[in-house]
């Protein structure tokens, strides 16, 4: 059976929405930074998102080309959940819609490679809920920023849950990507 992989930006303070929008970090690029998310991009072979999630990246990655992780971003299969998204105009995008937990379950068990998951909100949740999730990559950034939303990693009625860390890698810039596996 495929794996859902979460990978999800995390500041000091607990801010995961809007990545795009906080403060630039004071240090030089890892460069191994892209060569995780290329390397987790190689392993999967669908992405899946809220619509929020989406529309922040559809907004950005299709303007984008000429690099590895640009060029899997705008070619691997995209999976959005949504009741309101009818006609998605990023290439290779489906939506999901209706008992999402069940459409869910039928695409972990068919065959081919993992699932990762952008973001963390309502559809993290739900893989939470079901048992769906099998691992969660924290992307710690070394800075807060002093503001929480709803969609925030562990905000008010997330479900109970247990961790194993597998794995961390520090980068150069201070970001720590730490790995967890979902204990069963």
């Amino acid at each position: 059976m495929r794996k859902i992989i979460n990978s999800t930006y995390m500041t000091l303070d607990g801010v995961v929405e809007g990545p795009h929008l906080w403060p630039k970090l004071d240090a030089p690029p890892d460069e191994r930074a892209a060569a995780i998310q290329i390397d987790l991009l190689e392993t999967c072979d669908a992405v899946l998102m809220g619509r929020r999630t989406y529309d922040v990246m559809a907004s950005a990655w299709p303007t984008r080309s000429g690099d590895p992780l640009s060029e899997r971003m705008n070619a691997i299969r995209k999976l959005v959940v949504s009741n309101t998204l009818k006609n998605p105009e990023w290439a290779n995008t489906m939506v999901i819609s209706g008992d999402v937990g069940h459409e869910i379950e039928k695409l972990k068990e068919e065959g081919g490679k993992d699932i990762v998951q952008y973001g963390f909100g309502p559809v993290s949740r739900l893989l939470m809920e079901r048992g769906l999730l099998d691992e969660l990559r924290l992307w710690l950034y070394p800075q807060t920023v002093g503001k929480r939303d709803f969609a925030d990693l562990f905000a008010a009625n997330a479900t109970q849950a247990r961790f194993d860390l597998a794995g961390s890698t520090a980068l150069g810039n201070g970001v720590i990507v730490l790995r967890y596996l979902v204990a069963r």
